[in-house]
């Protein structure tokens, strides 16, 4: 598993949310579903073929959205969200397994964190990139997606 540190600039996006507990993380497939059969209702999309899917996490529940990236934030549909994601550095790799393991490469990221002494942002939103060219993949339950967990340091 490739770990590394990058920035990632302002992000536009609109999008669903959801709040839940962690044991509810099985109704998140669900939520891709809803905003695909409304993306015709998003102004601005751009171009850029990926899903970005910002969430908070708490010690006992998180609230989770799915959202595509907009050139500018306007005329937010009823239900939806809309907002920018800062610039940012984020500790950074790719998840490719069932749903039941995504919880093992989390892990996995915050050991290498730990080790390498980079501390998680815990005031910034975490991120998971679905592009589209994995989307029959992710639809099959092999899971393949990108995940940004936001850092306050950044060693050179």
């Amino acid at each position: 598993m490739g770990i590394k540190v990058v920035e990632k600039e302002e992000i536009k996006v609109v999008g669903i949310a959801w709040t839940g507990t962690y044991a509810e993380v099985k109704t998140i497939p669900n939520l891709f579903n809803k905003m695909e059969d409304r993306l015709e209702e998003v102004s601005c999309l751009t171009n850029e073929p990926v899903v970005i899917a910002p969430f908070h996490s708490r010690e006992t529940e998180f609230t989770y959205y799915v959202t595509k990236p907009v050139g500018k934030i306007e005329n937010v549909p009823e239900g939806m969200v809309g907002f920018s994601i800062p610039r940012k550095n984020y500790v950074c790799t790719t998840h490719k397994g069932s749903l039941e393991e995504v919880e093992n490469t989390y892990q996995q990221l915050f050991n290498w964190m730990k080790e390498y002494g980079y501390e998680q942002d815990y005031h910034a939103l975490g991120l998971e990139i679905f592009k589209e060219e994995h989307k029959q993949q992710n639809m099959s339950g092999d899971l393949y997606f990108e995940i940004y967990v936001p850092v306050r340091t950044y060693k050179e």
